[in-house]
């Protein structure tokens, strides 16, 4: 099997991020947005702003598992993040992550997530946390895959 397999190797599985608010900064938006056409190699991947008074992720990806960020959330390292989007990958499960505005994430996003994570005790700018989290599926799928970018 060719370890860059195309995304219809993943039985239509998608990656969908998410984020609240206007996104500005350019050069984040732009690294964003590289780190996801790198990984739409290996899985379809879309990146979308939304508005949570008009976009449910809980309803519009009901079968989904939903992970939000969330600075109270689990903390993972590489191994374990690639862990997580294997197993979306084995069990022909979308992926959504949600990164919060300047207010967060609606209270009840909360308690209706499958995963709230942290991807640092440190405080970042959300777009800045939004690239973060881009170079990370693509890490986690290159090292699923035995790509050597990870090393």
């Amino acid at each position: 099997m060719d370890s860059r397999a195309a995304p219809s190797d993943t039985v239509g599985v998608k990656l969908w991020l998410l984020y609240i608010g206007r996104a500005r900064d350019e050069h984040a938006n732009g690294l964003a947005r590289e780190y996801l056409k790198r990984s739409s190699r290996y899985m379809q991947c879309e990146m979308r702003e939304i508005d949570p008074r008009r976009y449910d992720p809980f309803s519009r990806h009901a079968g989904a598992r939903k992970a939000l960020l969330d600075p109270a959330g689990r903390e993972m390292d590489s191994q374990e993040f690639a862990a997580l989007v294997g197993a979306a990958e084995r069990e022909a499960r979308d992926l959504v992550f949600v990164v919060g505005g300047h207010e967060g994430l609606p209270p009840e996003w909360r308690e209706t997530a499958d995963l709230l994570m942290s991807l640092s005790r440190l405080t970042m700018p959300h777009e800045l946390a939004r690239a973060v989290l881009a170079e990370q599926i693509y890490r986690a799928l290159t090292m699923l895959r035995g790509h050597p970018y990870p090393r």
